[in-house]
């Protein structure tokens, strides 16, 4: 269990950081703003490496947040489903 919760942790904090960098450049107006990180992208300046900036945001924010889930309940869960499946049969 200790090892699929350090590999959870891993990706939360992987991916977190990587998403809050790139919201930090792509969805944050001004630092007197209220909504820092989570303004909508402006579309004006999006070239090729912008474009790629703002997907990559998004597949680090699914990343971080399906990544840790698989990890912290997923797997505990199908281990524990193969577990009492494996205990009703031989019953």
């Amino acid at each position: 269990m200790a090892d699929e919760f350090i590999k959870g942790l891993g990706i939360f904090t992987g991916g977190g950081l990587a998403w809050l960098v790139l919201a930090s450049w792509y969805r944050t107006t001004g630092f007197e703003s209220t909504d820092q990180l989570v303004a909508p992208v402006s579309a004006s300046g999006m070239d090729l490496y912008n474009s790629l900036g703002v997907a990559l945001m998004d597949i680090m924010f699914w990343f971080t947040l399906v990544g840790a889930l698989t990890f912290w309940v997923l797997i505990p869960a199908g281990r524990q489903a193969r577990q009492a499946y494996e205990n009703r049969r031989t019953q």
